[in-house]
């Protein structure tokens, strides 16, 4: 049966995870465009060993260590606004994609019990090397149907009233929760307004803050605003290095400041969003390296990195009473966000 006719109908079960490919969409961006010349090289000279039977070896690895190269320099200098391009990229592995590929037997749940099921987030049981979990995230589309389903990742009220249900469900199995990050924003529509979304996130919040298990909490794409925070308090903040994390989009803070999205590169820098600025804040514990060329290139070695942090954020925590997770956690949270006050 194929996988999306089970997830439309419901409750549904798939065995052990294997590692996938996401969706090959071939969106370059602008500085990616030397790369892709130099891959259309390499695969030229390949095509042409195979079919005319000459060695071509040599300089097929003198191209390919030209491409390690040009990979590592142009991803050593990647302004702000690159990241946001990164963070945002169509082939980027989603929710779905890493849970698929670093948890087992994954069970999804759907609805709030109150109004409805938000498709854009997913959340359920799960196996971690042999340890139950509870598993929570923001899931995006691959194409225009499934993005207007999962509105591009933005969820209404009723989708984090559906996380509220999945994290007390933890705490009454005795699950840990890892939850996955990766969303432009809460859904800002009117019909959200009229159902609560600004209780639904801060309910969110408080009963994150308040659970009795441990909670990491992986921003794997776009951490934006409080429908990103909703579901990111945790005890281990981890971040893949070209995620970003941020009070608000660049384009609606370039749209406030200067009354011009365009400027949304210049906002992008100003709001230090990036992985080594948010870090470097005290906002989150960890930054995860991604395989060279960033996680749309190798979803899967991404995944393996990301899996590898996770386990090791759950070893830390696993010796804690829940009064000192409890404690960790509020001392975490209270002391982000210190200012000095200057004499004027």
């Amino acid at each position: 049966i194929p996988e999306e006719v089970l997830l439309h109908a419901g409750v549904f079960r798939i065995g052990p995870m294997r590692s996938v490919g996401v969706a090959t969409i071939r969106n370059l961006l602008d500085f990616e465009k030397p790369l892709h010349e130099l891959e259309e090289q390499v695969q030229e000279l390949k095509r042409f060993t195979a079919a005319q039977g000459i060695d071509r070896s040599q300089e097929i690895a003198a191209l390919e260590s030209q491409l390690r190269a040009v990979t590592k320099r142009i991803y050593s200098q990647l302004a702000p606004w690159d990241k946001v391009q990164l963070a945002r990229h169509p082939a980027r592995p989603y929710t779905l994609d890493f849970i698929r590929m670093i948890f087992d037997d994954f069970l999804e749940l759907h609805g709030d019990r109150t109004y409805g099921d938000d498709p854009a987030i997913v959340g359920g049981l799960a196996v971690l090397n042999g340890e139950p979990v509870m598993v929570i995230g923001h899931q995006k589309g691959r194409d225009i149907k499934e993005r207007s389903l999962r509105n591009f990742g933005s969820a209404r009220p009723e989708g984090y009233r559906k996380a509220v249900r999945l994290l007390k469900l933890a705490q009454k199995t005795g699950r840990p929760v890892v939850s996955f990050v990766d969303t432009p924003a809460a859904d800002c529509s009117v019909g959200a307004e009229e159902r609560g979304i600004s209780e639904a996130i801060a309910r969110s919040m408080m009963e994150m803050s308040g659970i009795r298990v441990p909670v990491v909490v992986a921003i794997t794409g776009e951490g934006g605003s409080g429908g990103a925070i909703a579901t990111a308090v945790g005890d281990r903040i981890l971040m893949l290095e070209h995620a970003i994390y941020s009070v608000i989009p660049p384009e609606g803070c370039a749209a406030i400041l200067w009354r011009d999205p365009s400027k949304a590169p210049q906002a992008a820098a100003a709001l230090k969003l990036t992985a080594k600025d948010v870090h470097r804040l005290g906002i989150v514990d960890r930054v995860i390296p991604e395989p060279l060329g960033g996680a749309h290139r190798d979803a899967s070695g991404a995944a393996q990195l990301l899996k590898q942090a996770i386990v090791e954020s759950m070893d830390e925590l696993r010796g804690l009473s829940p009064n000192e997770l409890l404690e960790r956690r509020y001392k975490k949270f209270r002391n982000m966000g210190r200012y000095l006050e200057m004499a004027g």
